[in-house]
C-alpha cells in the first residue's frame, strides 16, 4: 500500500487525505492549489483534466493537489467546504496555513489560472 500523500497522477497532482493534508501543505515550500472534489460530481469531472494540466505546467512553482471530500470529510469540514468543486490556494506563513484565495464552482481554466497568477505571477505557459 502506498502513502496517500505521495500518490500522484501522471502529471503530478497530489492526492491528499485527512491524515496527510496539513503536513503536506506545511512542507510544500510553495503555494498549494487544492481541488476539493467528489467522484460523483459532474462539474468536478469537467475540472479534473484542467487541474491535471495545471499540475504539469506549475510543477516546481505551485503544488497542485486534490482532496476527495467523500473520503476525507474532516479536512472538508475544517475548511468549510459546503459545495464542490471548491478550489482553495494555501500558503504557509510563520508555520501556519493561510488561505489566499477560494473559488466555489467551476470557473473554467481561465479562473484557475487567475487564482494561480496571484501566487505565481511570473509563470509563463
Amino acid at each position: 500500500m502506498t502513502d496517500s500523500a505521495t500518490k500522484t497522477s501522471q502529471t503530478g497532482a497530489i492526492h491528499l487525505t485527512d491524515a496527510t493534508f496539513e503536513q503536506t501543505i506545511k512542507d510544500a515550500g510553495m503555494p498549494v492549489f487544492v481541488d476539493f472534489f467528489a467522484e460523483w460530481c459532474g462539474p468536478c469531472k469537467l475540472a479534473a483534466p484542467i487541474v491535471e494540466k495545471l499540475a504539469g505546467e506549475y510543477q516546481g512553482k505551485a503544488m497542485i493537489a486534490k482532496v476527495d471530500t467523500d473520503e476525507n470529510r474532516d479536512v472538508a469540514i475544517k475548511y468549510g467546504i459546503m459545495s464542490i468543486p471548491t478550489v482553495i490556494i494555501f500558503t504557509v506563513e510563520d508555520g501556519k496555513i493561510k488561505e489566499v484565495d477560494r473559488k466555489i464552482g467551476f470557473p473554467g481554466e481561465g479562473g484557475y489560472r487567475q487564482m494561480l497568477g496571484k501566487v505565481v505571477p511570473e509563470h509563463k505557459e
